[in-house]
C-alpha cells in the first residue's frame, strides 16, 4: 500500500469533516465529489448553492454539504465571535460581518474554531499568505509548536532510501530564512508530523552544502547552531547535521562523510536551511524521480489548515484532504 493509500484508509477508519472554501474552482467540485464517493471524509462546500450547482454539472454532490454564509443559521454567532478575537486590532462588527460573509477562507477556518468542521483545505486560487491569515488570526498557534511551517510529503516510486521513498521536505513552503532557533523547532514539529502519518521512526537530517564541517560560511554556521540548539531544546528528538543531501540519505556516502554517524544516510526528514532550497528541492524530485508531493502542508496551527499549490490537480486536493483528516484525528487524541 502507497503513502496517500495508507493515508486515506486511516480517514475513512474515523471520518472527519473538512472544509473545502474555493467552491467557485472546478478542481475543488471534482475533488468534493470524489472525497465522498471514496468516504474518505465528509465535506462541506462554502458559497451560494445555486451557483455551485451550475458549477457542478456533470459530478455528483450527493452527501456534500453546502453553507451559505449569507444565509447561516449561526452566522451571527459567528460574527460576534470573530470581533471578540479581533477587536483589540480595531475590528467592528461590522467589519467581521464583512469579512465572514465576502471571505470563504475567513468564514472557513470559523467553522473549525466553532466545531463545525475539523480541517480546512485551500489555496489552489489564492497564495499562502492568504490562506494563513485567517487560520493565525482565529485558530493562532497551537500551544506544543513555537512557530508555523510548511511541508511536504515526497513519496518518491522504486526509491530505497527514506522510509521506502517517503520523505517530508520542511520547511518547503512557508519561512523564507528561518534562524538556527526556528530551524530546530521546525524539525521537532516534522519529526512528529513524520511520526503521525507516515508510522515510522522519524530520522532528521538538517542540511547544508556542507557536512561535518567540510565547508566554513555563516550558511553553514547558521544550520550547525540549529542542530545544538535542537539537541539542547529537545533531547529526545533523532537529529544531526550539517549534511549534504546524499550524506544525509545514501547510506554509503553518509558513512564515508560522516563515519559512525547514526543519522548520516538514513534520514528521512529532510529539513533545509531556507525556503529557496526546500522549494527548489521538493520540485526538483517531484518532477525529475515522478514523486508524489503532497502539500505544502502546514505544521504549528491549533487546528488543521493546509494549502494547496495553485497548480493542483482534483486528485492532489483528494490526497491533501485525506492528511488533513488524519491530523485532524490526532489533533482530537491530544
Amino acid at each position: 500500500m502507497g503513502f496517500i493509500d495508507g493515508i486515506k484508509a486511516r480517514a475513512k477508519a474515523d471520518k472527519k469533516t473538512i472544509v473545502l472554501p474555493e467552491s467557485y474552482d472546478m478542481r475543488v467540485i471534482e475533488a468534493a465529489s470524489k472525497i465522498v464517493k471514496e468516504g474518505v471524509a465528509d465535506v462541506i462546500l462554502i458559497g451560494d448553492p445555486d451557483d455551485i450547482a451550475k458549477s457542478a454539472a456533470g459530478f455528483d454532490l450527493t452527501g456534500v454539504q453546502i453553507v451559505n454564509p449569507e444565509t447561516f443559521e449561526r452566522l451571527d454567532d459567528f460574527i460576534v465571535h470573530f470581533y471578540e478575537l479581533r477587536k483589540r486590532k480595531g475590528m467592528t462588527l461590522n467589519d467581521s460581518r464583512r469579512i465572514l460573509t465576502s471571505n470563504f477562507l475567513f468564514f472557513g477556518v470559523m467553522m473549525i474554531k466553532m466545531g463545525l468542521a475539523d480541517g480546512m483545505v485551500g489555496g489552489c486560487t489564492t497564495p499562502t499568505a492568504n490562506l494563513l491569515r485567517p487560520s493565525l488570526q482565529i485558530l493562532k498557534t497551537a500551544p506544543e509548536s513555537k512557530l508555523v511551517s510548511a511541508f511536504f510529503v515526497l513519496d518518491v516510486p522504486n526509491c530505497e532510501y527514506g522510509a521506502d521513498g517517503v520523505f517530508i521536505f520542511s520547511d518547503a513552503g512557508l519561512n523564507q530564512n528561518p534562524t538556527s532557533e526556528e530551524l530546530a523547532h521546525i524539525a521537532y514539529d516534522s519529526a512528529k508530523t513524520f511520526e503521525t502519518l507516515v508510522g515510522k521512526k522519524p530520522i532528521t537530517a538538517m542540511l547544508s552544502h556542507s557536512t561535518m564541517g567540510s565547508a566554513s560560511h555563516a550558511d553553514v554556521d547558521k544550520v550547525r547552531n540549529g542542530v545544538e540548539f535542537a539537541h539542547k531544546e529537545y533531547p529526545d528528538l533523532l537529529v544531526d547535521g550539517e549534511f549534504q543531501l546524499d550524506a544525509a540519505i545514501v547510506p554509503e556516502v553518509g558513512q564515508q562523510k560522516a563515519p559512525g554517524n547514526e543519522i548520516a544516510g538514513h534520514a528521512n526528514v529532510l529539513i533545509f536551511p531556507d525556503l529557496d532550497a526546500g522549494n527548489i528541492g521538493y520540485k526538483l524530485v517531484q518532477r525529475l524521480a515522478k514523486a508524489e508531493a503532497y502539500g505544502p502542508i502546514t505544521q504549528g496551527l491549533a487546528g488543521p489548515v493546509n494549502d494547496l499549490s495553485r497548480g493542483c490537480s482534483a486528485d492532489d486536493i483528494v490526497g491533501v484532504t485525506a492528511i488533513t483528516a488524519v491530523q485532524a484525528q490526532m489533533s482530537k487524541k491530544n
